[in-house]
């Protein structure tokens, strides 16, 4: 399964789904980790890992930029938005449960200010695509 894979400004790798089923794709290969992971508050949002162990607050900020970016709140609303952080042992899904959907639990909430998502919209036209 393909996922959207980000480099932030330091160099560290983020992977983001693009739908429901490489959300779920991505979950389960990271389930049960270390990982930092993120997702906005409100459905309709790509899952995030960070691929680092132990990221900063800088890190998870920008990261929780791209999950606010590709977010349906984003696309709908154009306001701040709310993501929550937590980790790969923080996860889990029943087999009742919709493709895309995890119950999470431990999670802090990051908001990720409007002007920080214009930004990373206008730095990514400006760059080379990215798979």
């Amino acid at each position: 399964m393909k996922f959207r894979k980000k480099i932030l400004k330091n160099g560290t790798e983020i992977l983001l789904g693009r739908d429901e089923n490489s959300n779920d794709e991505l979950m389960k290969e990271y389930k049960g980790k270390e990982n930092t992971i993120l997702h906005t508050v409100a459905p309709g949002s790509p899952f995030c890992v960070i691929v680092k162990d132990k990221p900063t607050k800088e890190e998870i900020y920008e990261a929780g930029t791209f999950v606010a970016k590709y977010s349906q709140n984003w696309r709908d609303h154009k306001k701040d938005t709310q993501v929550h952080v937590f980790t790969g042992k923080a996860a889990s899904k029943k087999f009742w449960m919709k493709k895309g959907t995890w119950n999470v639990k431990n999670t802090k909430t990051l908001t990720i200010r409007v002007i920080d998502i214009e930004k990373i919209k206008i730095l990514s036209t400006k760059r080379p695509r990215e798979t």
